[in-house]
């Protein structure tokens, strides 16, 4: 049995070149940190957002 990895597409253009970027945001108090994994689309700029969770240990 053979699974294939899926090809990330963009939902506006169908383009499949992504640029990877992190990024943090902290809560309005500052209590936990929410990281993301951005994938920008180089062929319209569309942003793509992928988040693992949160903690309030995140003091980053």
């Amino acid at each position: 049995m053979t699974y294939e990895t899926p090809q990330l597409t963009c939902p506006l253009c169908g383009g499949q070149e992504f640029s990877r970027e992190e990024a943090r945001s902290d809560s309005r108090w500052g209590f936990t940190t929410h990281r993301m994994t951005l994938m920008v689309c180089r062929r319209c700029s569309h942003v793509l957002h992928f988040y693992g969770g949160n903690s309030i240990f995140d003091f980053d």
